[in-house]
């Protein structure tokens, strides 16, 4: 009995053998370079048998083909239609997946077909592209069982593009994610990419895109992105050729200039450099296995200070993470061990820790013999209190404060509002995720407005507006300064913090998130949300407390508005409903756009002079408690709770 690839879907009239096995020998004219001894298995799927063969046909990559033809050859159907027969979406921070073959994840061929769907676009929007080049970075991941390192993904990424004859902007070793958004700017490139997967679990990875004004892409350029990619699937010859950025006179290195760049840039955030070269503290720094330890180290001393102490069990980059459980300094204590340990030993109060791709910082202080880890909220009031004080010292007439903007994004602390309220100064928040700030830095920028700072409550910094995006590196020498500021003063961060509630308000939050890997279960909970109790609208209560208004940015309503329609642009692709409760207090939900999360969001708040947070707490708990079991319903909907 024989069938036709035909019959199978394929379009084309090719006669094979209906057995389990198609000899691949057949299918030499079809261009594949298969050898002798392997076997194509026909599913019966036409879908997945065309996915199939392109893949075969098209991964160059030995390590990556052997495991769909593993898969094949072992009969594992489901998971090779959840490899090849979906494709990565740009999310929140452009493309991240798990490192492994097939086209939904991260591996040679979907970074090579996403930067030929990259280089078309980008022809097609700049004229001058084969003039002015791209940006290529790249952090210290690697999957041995892959082969597919950060490294040579950038280097696949260049090659694309080199062989178009576009200029390439490699960097010659690994960098901090903000040094590509920077050099954009500064390079005046069409577009950077960042291959990373920030603090992600181990076995992933990503690819993080930036456009010609250093923020991260959004509407409508990763929509058309995707289109440009999906008709650009088949890799061009050359685009395997991870060894042209050696030898393409096209490809140049912004390392050195740089980073020299960077650092005398930065030196413009600081404002006491003779205290810092005195101060007594000691500071400890984490890099969290990644990049960091020498950027923050060269950071200290633009600054003025010695050198931080490294933990030098996680100084050195180590793509297996192998001291932390999750390579995530937002998860506080449970992976700051080390740190604390270190610290006591060396006598430093403060320890700072970068995430491994160093665009995020968690801070933590000691306090009465006990380690207080801030949160992204705490830590932007202290950062947002620092910066606006250094600014009104140098620009005295107060006319001036009026271009003076500090951006959020809205499932952060209102606190920074607060201080506008008070200080003359405008706030505006933005959807979740920094492309979302930094293109709003760019509109501002654009009028003569002044950007100070800029913040997202998962430990996101962004300290005046060189880098259009969260930056580690910079944050944490702009609080060792502050540190060393407060201490002068005989002050310590926490006193500062209550300080800043005593005059703008206590504002109390809750950030945390369960874990859901099953997409319909995560459309059905918020299906369910606008469809309370079986009947179309939104739940009215919640633990006894009244809920007083809704958004839901996923479908555009938003109750408060006279029309009701949202102010924040609408975001169908992902699901995000926030609740006010008649006691002001705010709780937003919302999926991940970087791992299989539903997160919490919630935040109550006290009028200036209220110091009394006890009750506030206890509300806080309460209301957000009830909303995770009666909204999520965890146990029912087998949802992961933190452990932590």
């Amino acid at each position: 009995m024989w069938v036709t690839w035909k019959e199978r879907g394929l379009g084309q009239r090719k006669i094979f053998p209906r057995a389990d096995h198609i000899s691949c020998h057949a299918m030499e004219d079809y261009g594949e370079d298969l050898n002798a001894n392997q076997h194509c298995r026909a599913t019966g799927d036409a879908t997945l048998d065309k996915a199939i063969y392109q893949w075969i046909t098209w991964d160059k990559n030995p390590r990556t083909r052997a495991q769909i033809e593993a898969l094949l050859g072992d009969g594992n159907l489901e998971e090779l239609r959840r490899r090849l027969c979906a494709r990565m979406a740009f999310g929140t921070a452009g493309l991240r997946a798990t490192v492994g073959a097939g086209f939904a994840l991260i591996n040679d061929l979907t970074i090579i077909q996403s930067t030929q769907g990259m280089y078309k676009y980008l022809d097609k929007c700049f004229p001058d592209v084969g003039t002015r080049g791209i940006v290529i970075g790249y952090d210290t991941r690697g999957q041995e069982a892959s082969g597919c390192s950060s490294q040579r993904l950038a280097k696949l990424t260049a090659a694309v593009m080199l062989c178009k004859d576009v200029p390439v902007y490699l960097f010659s070793t690994y960098v901090p994610t903000p040094f590509v958004p920077y050099a954009v700017k500064k390079l005046r490139a069409a577009a950077g990419v960042m291959i990373t997967a920030s603090h992600n679990p181990k076995e992933d990875n990503g690819y993080k895109v930036y456009w010609e004004n250093g923020a991260q892409i959004c509407a409508p350029h990763d929509k058309e992105v995707i289109r440009c990619i999906e008709e650009s699937l088949e890799p061009w010859a050359e685009s395997w050729n991870e060894n042209l950025s050696d030898s393409s006179p096209l490809r140049k290195d912004p390392l050195e200039d740089i980073s020299r760049c960077y650092m005398e840039e930065l030196a413009s955030l600081c404002f006491h450099r003779e205290l810092n070269s005195r101060t007594p503290l000691k500071f400890v720094h984490s890099a969290f296995h990644g990049v960091g330890h020498n950027y923050v180290q060269m950071a200290f001393r633009e600054f003025g200070f010695s050198p931080p102490i490294p933990v030098p069990e996680q100084m050195l980059p180590d793509p297996e993470f192998p001291t932390v459980s999750c390579p995530n300094p937002e998860e506080g204590e449970s992976v700051l061990d080390l740190s604390f340990r270190l610290a006591e030993n060396k006598g430093a109060r403060i320890v700072l820790a970068t995430d491994p791709d160093a665009d995020r910082l968690a801070v933590a202080e000691i306090c009465d013999n006990r380690w207080r880890v801030f949160t992204g909220n705490e830590l932007a009031a202290l950062l947002g209190w620092w910066m606006l004080l250094n600014w009104k010292d140098q620009h005295p007439d107060a006319a001036e404060t009026d271009k003076v903007y500090m951006l959020a994004t809205t499932v952060s602390s209102k606190v920074l509002q607060a201080f506008a309220q008070i200080e003359g100064f405008h706030f505006e928040e933005t959807l979740p995720g920094f492309k979302w700030i930094g293109n709003k830095i760019h509109e501002l920028e654009k009028k003569g407005k002044v950007v100070l700072f800029a913040f997202e409550e998962s430990i996101g910094f962004m300290c005046g507006s060189m880098v259009p995006d969260k930056d580690g590196v910079s944050a944490a020498v702009v609080v060792a300064e502050m540190v060393s500021y407060l201490n002068d003063k005989n002050l310590t961060l926490s006193q500062q913090l209550e300080n800043i509630y005593e005059i703008y308000g206590l504002h109390i939050s809750r950030t945390s998130y369960v874990i859901c890997y099953d997409s319909p279960t995560i459309k059905r909970i918020f299906s369910g949300l606008r469809n309370w109790g079986g009947k179309e609208g939104y739940p009215d209560s919640c633990g006894g407390y009244k809920i007083t208004h809704i958004r839901d940015v996923t479908t555009g309503y938003d109750s408060s508005q006279p029309n009701h329609k949202c102010v924040l642009p609408v975001m169908k692709s992902s699901q995000m409903v926030t609740f006010t409760f008649q006691n002001g207090l705010v709780a937003t939900l919302r999926t991940s756009g970087t791992e299989p999360k539903i997160k919490y969001y919630a935040e109550i708040r006290a009028p200036p002079g209220n110091r009394d947070g006890s009750s506030l707490k206890e509300e806080l708990l309460k209301v957000t408690g009830t909303l995770v079991e009666e909204f999520l319903e965890p146990d029912k909907n087998n949802l992961v709770r933190r452990s932590v």
